[in-house]
Order: structure tokens, then C-alpha cells, then sequence
């Protein structure tokens, strides 16, 4: 049963006369209903005088110059002809539950009136169309109307067939061999069709723009294999262009006007040359030419089409009609042969040694190229006066029989003769002076593989069809119909025409590639009827509108290129004259042909744009098998005669033709798109167009998270992946950017890294901020080359964010196993003890999670990510076994250019029951098994009295601590006193309602509203902070959070409250205390003791070294040694500069074994 939709139109009048009509609307029944149409006529005319809008507006096409950029409609919107301008102003009640959302979801109505009136111009050249008086409507563009015949099939037939049907089939088949050319014409033939199957799944999956293939490519592949193949087509069609302006020069010089040669050769051997200078100088003429007729006006060169295309089929209908005509009336081409060898019959008439002229026996014509004179009696070459002369038909016929001596190959060497092994030959002694004598040769070295390469183009040009999309009636049906009906016509005219030539022409004529033996007639026009000259005639013209199509699209191809932005240096071939002729990429497309050009042989540039061609078709069948395989939603051709298997045949095939035709020209094409893509990939604008390979990447990340998630990681594969917590300034900015570059160094691009930073708030209420806080640390993150994700959490408050950050960045198996975070330089003169009890829950929950911490002391005194550091070392104390991070760091760091000249140095501390001398050989040895290249020295630590210094550190770090928790409030106190704000503050309130009388002003009454709405937030404030300073922590509100409440006598009396001498601690001025060492917790005695002790060794070996790594010490299990600990930790670190403080996550990070 089908799906029903309903679509609701509304039309509303908001205001208007009395009694206006609303006429000409046309009101259609359903059609299961047997209710007439109705009419209100007038309706238009009024709609221009009213005051008020259609619910629905009015949709104007206009084609505007594509931007740099883009280069596309907004692909990513429901509306083909999207515009920014193109807004719903919905004022109306039938849909007043959406009104709200009108900016973002238009109404069905407005998108079905966009998809009615959407008119894709052609892909072809359009001119300029002119304005009108008023300079603001545009001329009527005409809706498409080519069918699949007109549109798709013709145009790829005429750029099928072409210059090597006619200069060079005969030959390969005479090279070949049928059996081998129909291995030839069938592998191709294989890979286009293939082609086209991948090629119509995709052209059917939506609407094809210009660019044709490069589009298809480029918006299934992403822009960097959608630039880097596009570029290889585009160089593919512009050599195509070289190669049919050569095959037009080749004709016209070799069997039209043979006289009008510039260069003449005096030798035989010297014949190849000239013909080649004649091709460069006439081909850069017809180039230029060419070139000129495509500036002036393209629509000439479309118009010109048709007549170039009837000359092709009238060229095909005179071939098969002289193959009819061969079986029983063959044409009369006598081919001259002297021995079994196949002669040159341009310089003689007669195929005779001598002749009876009045009764005398006379030399000929060919007796003087064989003998040093006329005479009878002269000196002639050895062969030519052992073998004898016979004269064979070059086109027997159909029915002789010649099939069977064609039906195998014949390849040879450069200068090879060419031969006729049936006949009777007898050797000279000496053949070396053969290739200059009038016989027929092999220009070229033939094999195989060079066939392949050679007979490639002839079965491109699939993609006319595609291209032309938007002159199409119906593209989705015409484009596969009329190409795979295209590529099974040729594919059976070259096979029939390899059949046919095989059992027609002798197989001497089909291997003299330029019809030598035949007075320079074109070999496949002495089998044609009613006369040669038809397929001359009909070739030359057919070369050249190919030629021309090839310098027309070359340059559109190219300018879509620089439209899109893809790759940076190419934008300057966007511009072009007003009406979009590509003026700058017709000037590199015709400098390019004429690199073509000046190869000068058909033979030696088809190979080059056959690798062009073949890489273009291979990507487009990778393309529709990546879009089939991960079955994405947008992914629903039309075309369902297509499988990925055939797509995956496809692409084998083209790669392989690839390298059996020329595997030196397959390594330099693969090579300028690898190159391509890397500088798309490096400098290219980033452009997200839904491609395949994004796709393929998201489905790889998924199973590769799947089966990390099985296991965690080996030591071995261990590194560390950072979670960076980041520090924003009031305007968004990085305040330590070098934690950054700390990161990218550390990593070098390898491995897992998270940027994290918490703001303050509801996400609700801070979304922006969040975006732009986001941005600022992506756009460091791209300053400082740091690669990985940015994570932006909002929440109530810091130490919650941070916790979730720990606790839920990443996903899956990718998640961080590192926190690294900079040192609160500032704690000590921070008034609120809040950020530095954050960084010690940080340490706590780090351990908790089983994760490392990395706490970098001055970062922004590390170096920057240009910087190189000279000689100098990375010094290492190890006091403690944390997994062996320690030993892991120096090496990461190690291998980027920052730090690659430095040093390694490891001390570790030694008790006074050590083996100091036994340690320094272990640790060796442990460094050794570790490959790792380091200096070891063993640093005894004696046991010694604690020193007065000592003592002194501790009392002043306890009396601070005591000062401070002196100066909170206790529990019950702190409530009591929100409890009495809160009192007064309503009594306040009831005091003001009270006094306020019947006969006040209006603005005495808006005043004491807007006093008592201030009091009750002010009441609601007081109680959320009460409740959410007792619910977080008993000892974290401290007395500068309240005391902006309290007055000042009831500060004092609250001073003088708690100065009772029955305390345990009074409250001392500070530079008044003397030292009571007795009283001091002598825990804190000894943890200070080791921090200076440790801290006077690591300062006296480590001062100067470029970074410090030093084991850092957990924090206390009671929180009230949170103020102690960090005092411990400044003193370990104080008179050191770069110090990186290193805390293992409970798991070795590092192995001796393999």
C-alpha cells in the first residue's frame, strides 16, 4: 500500500477593503474525487495592489556568478536554489504552533515552490545574456528538452569515435592480430562500461552540476581526491586535445596535401624527423587557431557539432558499405613486393625491374632507388637482384580467406621490414644498408602493452553524457540509458571493425601504418566506398571538432576547479571575460597542448593521456564502491543496475591497464595526484561536502573504538594521551599557550590529544560563550600545530567540570590516560584558596581514575614550537618508581627538532644503607635493556640534622594555615548568621509594605517595588549561597565570602567573640612570633626537611639544565593538609626553572622486552 502525504496551504488576509476578492486561485479536488475545478478569475490583479503579503512568497530564479569558495549551491539544504536572501514571513494563525521556528523550517508550501520552479541551466558555454532597459530582469531562460538521444548519445558517440579508428585501428589489428586486438578493444571496452555503470549510480544520485566527473569525484571522494583527479582529467582532455590536433596535422600532411610540408627529407632515414618538425610547426598553427575560434565564441564550435558528427557516421556507413562491397567486388589497391618484403610505391608507377619500350629492354623507375644507375648494367643491391617482384591486392576481400593470416601478431623492432612470410625470399649478405632502401618499415618498436596504451583513448569520452546534465529533459534516465548505449555501440563497431579489417586487407597493408605501399592512401580508406577521400574528408573534420570540444571543455573543467577554492594557486583561472568564458585557463590549456604538440607523435602522447583518463575512471568506480559499501542514507541512485563488485572490477581494471600500457607514465601520473592531494590536503580550503571518504574514515574509527575497547593497551603500544586543561582570560584568549606547544612536542602528532577547558555558568545561558571560548582554543591549537580535540564543558562550577572532564572525556578506547595541567604560580597571593584546592583535587582524582599527571612549573618559559634548543640536558630524578614515565617523557620529547640536540641525564637518590657504586651499575643495565642512551649518577642523601631553616619553613607554613582557618567562621556560626541576614531582611521587606500609603506619587510606588523585589532576590541569593556552601564543603566559605553583609561594629564584636584565653592557638602578629619548635606537628617537620634537602641537591646539579623532571608527591588523605602540601611542593621547586612535575597512573608505561 502507498504512503499518502498531505501537504496544508494556508492563506491568510490580515488586513484589506471591504469585500475584496480573492480571485484566479485554482482550487484542484483530490483525484479519487469526481468534483469539478473551480476558477476565481481576477485574482492576480488585485494580489499587486494589496497591502499585505502572500503566505508563500514569490520565488525569483537568478543565476549569479559562483564565488570563490564553494563554488555550489548550498548542498546541504532541502532547497535546490537556495538563497540567503529567501526568508519565510509567516504571519498567520492556521500555524501558529511553528511560528516560532518559520526562520529555521520553512512551511512544505514555500519548498515545493522552490523544487516547481527549478531550472538548471546548461553545463555547456552559455553567452552572455544581455540586460534589459531596466538592467533587473533577465532574458527567459528556456526549460531543457533534449531527450537521450539527442543529449546523451550522439554527443558520446561523436566523442568516442575519433582519430584512432581512423589513423591507427588497421594498424594495431596488423600488429596484433585479430586475436590480440580483440583482447585490446575487449579489456577497454570492459573497463568503460564498467565505468559507466559506477558512473550513472552516481550521476542519478542527485543533480550533477558542472564539472561533470571532477564534480562526482570531488563531492563523493572529499577535495582532495576530487582536486587531485579532476586536475589529472582536466591534463587528460587537454593532451586529448594535442592528440586530435596532431591526428588533424597528420592527415593533412600525409595523405591531403603531402607538398605542403616545410621540411623535406633528402634520406630515407631522415623522413621521420621532418614529418615530426612539419607536425610541431603546423599543429602549433592549428592550435593557435583553435584556440582563437574558442575566445571569439563557443557557440560557433556548438553549432559546427552536428556537422562534425555526421562526418564521423558517414565515415563508419562508408566502411561497413566498402567491407559489403569487398566480398564481391574488391577495390583495386596492388601492393608491390620484392621478394617477401612490402615496398614504398610513392617514387614509382610500375612494379617492374625493367620494361620493352620500342622494342628495347629499359630500366624503371625502380631499378634506379635499387642499382647506381640507369644501365643495365649497373651495380643493384644483392636482394634486389636475387628476389623477384610480385604484385598482391592490399584489400582481397571478405571472401578470400585472409583472415586466417591475420589472426596472429606481429610485433618487431624499430626498423624492422615489413614481410610477408608466404612468399619466397632469398637473403643478401649484407641487410644492414636495407632501411635505406624503399621499403616499408616499423617507425616504432611494437609490444603489447604499447598497443594498449596506443588504442586507450579511443574508447574515451563517456562522460559527454554527464556533463551535459543540465541540458537533459529527464538526467537521471537519459544519462545511463544513452551512455551505456553509446559504449555498446562502439564497443561493437571496434569489434566488428577489428574483425573485418583482419578479413578484408592484406596483412602487409594493415602493418604500413601510413600507406606507403599504397601511394600514401589512408589504409582504412582504400576499404571504403564510394572513395577513400570520403574517410579523409570525413576524419580530418571529425580530428578537428574534437579538437575543438577538447579546448572547450579543458578550460570550464578547469575554471570549476578554481571555483571551488580547493586549491589555492589555481584561483586566478576563475576569472574570465563577463560572460564566464574562461579567459586565463584557455591560455594554460592551450600552453599545455602545445607541450603536446611539440612531442609531435600521435604514437608517444596517447599513452600519456591515457593515464590521465584511466586514473579519472578509476576513482569514479572507488567512489560509487565506497558509497555503496557504507550505505549511506544519501546515497539512492536511480540507476540499480550496479553492485561494488563490479566498481572494485572496474578499478582493478583501470589500474592494471595502467601499468600494462606504460608503467613508467602510471608511477608520474600517480605521483602528480599523490602530490596534488598532499598540497590540497596542506594548503586547500577545508570543505565539508558529505564525501565518501569522510564516511569511510567514521565507520573506520568505529570498529577501530570497538575493538579497542576490547582490551587495554599493551605496554608496549603504551604513550601518553593528554588531556590539556586550559586556563581562558576574560576575553576568551589561551593564557598559556606554551602548554600547547609542551603537548606537540610531547607528542609530535602521534596518539590521543584532548583540550579541555570548564567555564563557569548553564550551558543555557553561556551556549555563545562556549562556541567562542572553543574557537579561540582551536584556533591556538592551529598557532601551535598541536593536532587532537578541543572540549568545552559548562558547569556550575570549576571543580565539578573539571571532575566530569576527567571523567568522561573521549570515547571508548580512545580516551586520555594523562592529565597535563600548569602549576598555580599564583596560589599565594590568591584570594581565593579555591584555585588551589581545584589543582589538589585535580592530583586526587587523577589518582583516583588511574591516571598520570603532568604539572608543568613556568610554562611559559618552555620553548616554543620554533625554537631549537643547543646542547643541554634533560635531567631526570628519579626518587621513586611510578611506572617509568619518567624514563618515557625525555625520549618522546627527544625525537622533536625542540629538543633533539639534548642530552638525557637520570639521578637517582641514594640512603645511607645504599650501595651507591651497585645502584649506578643496575640503573645502567636497566637503561641499556631499555635502548635507551642516558648518563646515570647516584646522589647519596645523608642523614643529617634538621636544620634550623627547617623549623622555620614548617612554623611560618603553619602559622599561615592557622591564620586562615582562623579567619573562617565554624558551621553553626556561619548558619547562625545567615539566619539573622535572612531575618532582617524580611523584616525590611514587611516594614516597607507597611509604610507604604494610599496617597503616594506613582514613582514613590515604582521605587519601593523595585526595593522590594532587589530584597527578596537578595534573600533568595543569600539562601542558595548558604545552601550550596553547606552542602560542598563545611571549611570552604570563608569570611571575606560573607563579610561584605556584616557591619562593622558586628565584625568586631565577633573578633573580640572568639578571643577567648582559653583557646588553644591565639592569633600572634606574625613579625612578632618567636620559634616553638616543640609545638610544631613533626610530620610536617620531616615532609619539609626532605623537600629542602631534596631541593638543595636537585638545585645544585640541576640549575642549569633545559628541563627538570622530578617525581611529584601525592597529597595528604586529610584535606587539612591541603595548604601544607602545597608549600611542600614550592619548596621542592624553588630556584628551578623549567621543572615538568611527573605522577605515574598506577601501571607500567614502559618494557625491556620486545
Amino acid at each position: 500500500m502507498g504512503e499518502r502525504f498531505v501537504v496544508v496551504l494556508t492563506v491568510q488576509k490580515t488586513s484589506g477593503k471591504e469585500g475584496e476578492r480573492l480571485d484566479n486561485i485554482e482550487v484542484h479536488p483530490a483525484p479519487d474525487t469526481g468534483e469539478s475545478s473551480s476558477r476565481i478569475p481576477g485574482f492576480a490583479e488585485q494580489l499587486e495592489d494589496s497591502v499585505f503579503e502572500p503566505t508563500v512568497p514569490l520565488v525569483e530564479y537568478k543565476r549569479e556568478p559562483n564565488k570563490y569558495g564553494d563554488g555550489v549551491p548550498k548542498e546541504n539544504s532541502p532547497f535546490i536554489n537556495n538563497t540567503e536572501n529567501d526568508k519565510n514571513n509567516y504571519d498567520g494563525t492556521n500555524m501558529a504552533l511553528f511560528e516560532e521556528e518559520m526562520d529555521r523550517h520553512p512551511m512544505v508550501s514555500s519548498l515545493l515552490d522552490k523544487l516547481a520552479n527549478y531550472t538548471n541551466l546548461s553545463q555547456g558555454a552559455q553567452e552572455h545574456e544581455e540586460a534589459d532597459e531596466e538592467g533587473s530582469k533577465k532574458k527567459a531562460i528556456k526549460s531543457p528538452q533534449m531527450g537521450t538521444f539527442m543529449g546523451v548519445y550522439l554527443p558520446c558517440l561523436q566523442n568516442i569515435l575519433g582519430v584512432i579508428l581512423f589513423l591507427r585501428l588497421t594498424w594495431i589489428v596488423g600488429t596484433a592480430g585479430i586475436m590480440e586486438s580483440l583482447a585490446i578493444v575487449g579489456l577497454c571496452c570492459s573497463c568503460t562500461m564498467l565505468t559507466a555503470i559506477s558512473m550513472s549510480a552516481i550521476a542519478t544520485n542527485g543533480v550533477v552540476p558542472a564539472g561533470g566527473s571532477y564534480y562526482m569525484i570531488s563531492r563523493s571522494l572529499g577535495p582532495e581526491f576530487g582536486g587531485a583527479v579532476g586536475l589529472c582529467f582536466y591534463l587528460g582532455t587537454t593532451f586529448a586535445g594535442a592528440m586530435y590536433i596532431l591526428g588533424t596535422i597528420e592527415i593533412l600532411l600525409t595523405y591531403i596535401v603531402p607538398k605542403a610540408a616545410i621540411f623535406r627529407a633528402e634520406r630515407k632515414e631522415d623522413e621521420m624527423n621532418a614529418l615530426l618538425n612539419n607536425m610541431r610547426i603546423y599543429g602549433t598553427c592549428c592550435l593557435s587557431l583553435m584556440a582563437i575560434v574558442v575566445f571569439v565564441g563557443v557557440k560557433y564550435v556548438n553549432k559546427l557539432a552536428l556537422v562534425f558528427l555526421a562526418c564521423v557516421v558517414l565515415s563508419i556507413i562508408s566502411i561497413y558499405a566498402g567491407v559489403m562491397k569487398s566480398s564481391f567486388d574488391p577495390p583495386d589497391f596492388p601492393v608491390c613486393m620484392l621478394g617477401n618484403r612490402t615496398l614504398q610505391n610513392r617514387q614509382f608507377d610500375k612494379c617492374l625491374k625493367t620494361e620493352i619500350v620500342n622494342n628495347n629492354t629499359v630500366s624503371t623507375q625502380l631499378w634506379r632507388l635499387f642499382c647506381d644507375g640507369p644501365g643495365l648494367n649497373s651495380t643493384c643491391n644483392e636482394y634486389f637482384v636475387n628476389n623477384n617482384l610480385t604484385v598482391i591486392q592490399g584489400i582481397p576481400g571478405l571472401a578470400s580467406g585472409v583472415i586466417s593470416e591475420n589472426m596472429w601478431s606481429a610485433y618487431g623492432p624499430v626498423g624492422m621490414l615489413v614481410e610477408n612470410k608466404r612468399l619466397p625470399s632469398v637473403g643478401a649478405i649484407d641487410p644492414a644498408k636495407d632501411i635505406y632502401l624503399p621499403y616499408v618499415v616499423n617507425d616504432i618498436s611494437t609490444f603489447f602493452t604499447l598497443l594498449v596504451g596506443i588504442y586507450f583513448p579511443s574508447v574515451t569520452g563517456i562522460m559527454a553524457g554527464s556533463n551535459r546534465s543540465g541540458d537533459l529533459r529527464d538526467a537521471q534516465k537519459s544519462i545511463p540509458v544513452g551512455t551505456i548505449l553509446a559504449i555498446a555501440t562502439t564497443s561493437f563497431i571496434y569489434i566488428s571493425g577489428v574483425i573485418f579489417f583482419g578479413a578484408c586487407i592484406e596483412g602487409v597493408l594493415l602493418r604500413d601504418k601510413f600507406g606507403d605501399s599504397v601511394k600514401g592512401n589512408l589504409v582504412i580508406g582504400t576499404l571504403s566506398w564510394p572513395s577513400p577521400w570520403v574517410i579523409v574528408i570525413g576524419s580530418f573534420f571529425s580530428c578537428c571538432g574534437a579538437g575543438l570540444q577538447s579546448l572547450t571543455g579543458a578550460p570550464r573543467l578547469l575554471q570549476a576547479i578554481a571555483r571551488d577554492g580547493i586549491v589555492p594557486f589555481l584561483q586566478v583561472f576563475g576569472h574570465g571575460k563577463a560572460n564566464g568564458e574562461p579567459t586565463w585557463a584557455l591560455l594554460l590549456t592551450t600552453g599545455i597542448c602545445e607541450i603536446g604538440i611539440l612531442i609531435a607523435s600521435l604514437d608517444a602522447v596517447a599513452p600519456i593521456l591515457s593515464m590521465f583518463f584511466l586514473m579519472c575512471y578509476m576513482f569514479v568506480n572507488l567512489a560509487c564502491a565506497v558509497q555503496t559499501l557504507l550505505r549511506t542514507p544519501n546515497w539512492r541512485p536511480r540507476f540499480k543496475y550496479y553492485h561494488w563488485t563490479l566498481s572494485f572490477l572496474g578499478m582493478s581494471l583501470c589500474l592494471s591497464i595502467m601499468f600494462i600500457s606504460s608503467w613508467y607514465y602510471a608511477i608520474i601520473a600517480i605521483g602528480i595526484a599523490g602530490c596534488i592531494y598532499k598540497y590540497i590536503e596542506y594548503r586547500g580550503a577545508e570543505k565539508e561536502w558529505g564525501d565518501g571518504i569522510r564516511g569511510l574514515s567514521l565507520n573506520a574509527a568505529r570498529y577501530a573504538l570497538i575493538r579497542l575497547e576490547e582490551a587495554p593497551p599493551h605496554t608496549k603500544n603504551w604513550r601518553p594521551q593528554l588531556l590539556v586543561l586550559l586556563n581562558l582570560d576574560s576575553d576568551q584568549g589561551v593564557k598559556h599557550p606554551r602548554l600547547l606547544s609542551l603537548t606537540t612536542q610531547l607528542k609530535a602528532g602521534k596518539g590521543l590529544t584532548i583540550v579541555g577547558n570548564v567555564l563557569q555558568g548553564t550551558y543555557l545561558s553561556h551556549e555563545a560563550e562556549a562556541k567562542q571560548a572553543e574557537q579561540s582554543i582551536k584556533s591556538a591549537m592551529a598557532t601551535e600545530r598541536t593536532k587532537g580535540f578541543c572540549h568545552v564543558v559548562v558547569s556550575s562550577n570549576l571543580r565539578d567540570g573539571i571532575s566530569h572532564l576527567i571523567q568522561s572525556a573521549g570515547l571508548g578506547g580512545m580516551k586520555h590516560n594523562t592529565v597535563l595541567v600548569g602549576w598555580p604560580g599564583t596560589w599565594r597571593q590568591s584570594e581565593d584558596p579555591q584555585s588551589w584546592r581545584n589543582f589538589i583535587e585535580i592530583v586526587r582524582e587523577t589518582t583516583t581514575a588511574h591516571q598520570a599527571m603532568l604539572v608543568a612549573k613556568n610554562v611559559d618559559s618552555f620553548p616554543t614550537n620554533q625554537d631549537r634548543l643547543g646542547e643541554g640536558t634533560i635531567d631526570v630524578w628519579w626518587v621513586v618508581h611510578d611506572g617509568g614515565m619518567l624514563m618515557l617523557l625525555p625520549f618522546l620529547l627527544r625525537q622533536h627538532k625542540v629538543w633533539h640536540k639534548c642530552k638525557m641525564r637520570i639521578f637517582t637518590v641514594a640512603q645511607m644503607d645504599d650501595n651507591s657504586i651497585q645502584m649506578k651499575k643496575d640503573l645502567q643495565m636497566f637503561l641499556y635493556h631499555l635502548r635507551l642512551d642516558a648518563e646515570v649518577e647516584v646522589v647519596e642523601m645523608h642523614d643529617s640534622d634538621i636544620s634550623a631553616f627547617t623549623y622555620e619553613k614548617t612554623l611560618v607554613m603553619e602559622q599561615r594555615s592557622q591564620m586562615l582557618k582562623q579567619m573562617q567562621l565554624s558551621r553553626t556560626e556561619r548558619e547562625r548568621e545567615i539566619q539573622s541576614i535572612t531575618d532582617e531582611s524580611r523584616n525590611s521587606i514587611r516594614r516597607k509594605n507597611q509604610g507604604a500609603t494610599e496617597n503616594s506619587n506613582v514613582s514613590r510606588q515604582s521605587s519601593t517595588a523595585e526595593d522590594i523585589q532587589e530584597d527578596e532576590a537578595q534573600l533568595i541569593h543569600d539562601k542558595n549561597t548558604a545552601a550550596h556552601v553547606t552542602m560542598n564543603n563545611k571549611e570552604e566559605a570563608g569570611l571575606e565570602r560573607v563579610h561584605m553583609t556584616w557591619t562593622k561594629d558586628k565584625l568586631s564584636t565577633e573578633r573580640n567573640r572568639i578571643r577567648e584565653p582559653s583557646a588553644n592557638v591565639a592569633v600572634r602578629d606574625l613579625f612578632n612570633i618567636k620559634p616553638e619548635w616543640e609545638s610544631l606537628n613533626q610530620s610536617n617537620v620531616r615532609r619539609m626537611h626532605t623537600a629542602v634537602k631534596l631541593n638543595e641537591i636537585v638545585v645544585n646539579k640541576s640549575q642549569g639544565a633545559h628541563l627538570v623532571l622530578l617525581n611529584m608527591p601525592g597529597p595528604p588523605k586529610n584535606r587539612g593538609g591541603d595548604e601544607n602540601y602545597m608549600e611542600f611542593l614550592e619548596v621542592l621547586l624553588e630556584g628551578l626553572n623549567r621543572v615538568l612535575l611527573v605522577r605515574g597512573g598506577g601501571r607500567e608505561v614502559i618494557t625491556i622486552y620486545s
